[in-house]
């Protein structure tokens, strides 16, 4: 008896440690081909771009704000997990403590090859604070992702600008509505505008008018060289979801669910922290993208072999 207890705990600790080498095994197996897929894909030019990023309230008045501004705190947040450096180019808050509408710019190591997933619109599913019939409410917020350019990438003409300047209309201080502050800049060929009023140096204000412009020319630009190509990936990136529905935040069930790759997951207060949580949500919406990217190489291969 004592033998074959021997034996058998033998074969226990050779079956553990089979089980344990398989295991390693499939995750290195998944982690070459992970890599396999990476070397098949050519990279695009504005993964390694900083960004400017918009957050607009959109459908469900005070709480949509109050959203809209908690995305951005989550989105600050994220920036500074990963080390990147965040800045406010506009801010329009709400009267009850929200947001209506927002720019930033992220700049740091491939900010924009992780932040492009988070473009299109964001859905919260929650009770409000002022709900007094404890009625779930359903808001939206809209966010944009737009790729800021080298000035090699983007060559703009000074004689195609028109600048202009007023008084400032929002918050900042003694100077507001005492100074030409704020900056208009209007791209004259595109008829594209950009504007800031949020630093009470006119220089300063210009300074990120011009950075928003140059973003959303840039833009602009790319989405035409888009609709050149032949197919679209199914994945939204960027500005490219502006309308389309990407990800629900719903409280009552404590469940975050992005709809692009039907992946949900729970704690939702974690997952606004901007760290670990959104950060292997937004790994996985590569991966998925890498997977299109290979689907579509293959596809266009093999037509050319039967052509």
């Amino acid at each position: 008896m004592p033998l074959f207890d021997h034996q058998h705990n033998e074969s226990e600790d050779f079956q553990k440690l089979t089980e344990k080498e398989i295991a390693s095994c499939e995750e290195e197996i998944a982690e070459l081909k992970h890599q396999i897929v990476l070397l098949l894909i050519p990279s695009e030019e504005t993964d390694e771009s900083d960004l400017v990023m918009e957050v607009t309230a959109g459908v469900g008045g005070q709480e949509a704000m109050l959203f809209t501004s908690e995305i951005l705190d989550m989105y600050q947040r994220y920036a500074a997990y990963k080390k990147w450096k965040f800045e406010i180019l506009e801010y329009f808050p709400s009267e009850i403590g929200g947001l209506r509408h927002a720019v930033a710019s992220i700049a740091g190591l491939e900010a924009y090859k992780y932040m492009k997933f988070e473009g299109g619109v964001h859905r919260v599913q929650r009770v409000p604070k002022t709900e007094k019939q404890g009625r779930i409410h359903t808001s939206t917020m809209t966010v944009a992702i737009l790729p800021q350019p080298t000035e090699m990438r983007l060559q703009i003409n000074p004689k195609d600008l028109r600048i202009e300047t007023k008084r400032a209309s929002g918050a900042g201080g003694q100077h507001v509505n005492t100074t030409d502050s704020a900056v208009r800049i209007v791209h004259i060929p595109t008829g594209i505008v950009s504007e800031c009023q949020q630093e009470r140096s006119q220089i300063r204000n210009k300074e990120k008018a011009m950075q928003m412009l140059c973003a959303k020319l840039y833009n602009a630009k790319l989405e035409e060289e888009t609709k050149k190509r032949t197919s679209v990936r199914k994945i939204q990136i960027g500005t490219k979801g502006r309308s389309e529905k990407i990800r629900t935040y719903n409280f009552p069930q404590d469940r975050i669910t992005d709809h692009r790759i039907s992946r949900s997951v729970h704690h939702i207060e974690r997952f606004m922290l901007g760290e670990e949580m959104l950060d292997e949500m937004i790994q996985a919406l590569r991966e998925y993208a890498d997977y299109e990217s290979l689907m579509e190489i293959i596809s266009e291969n093999e037509k050319e072999n039967l052509s």
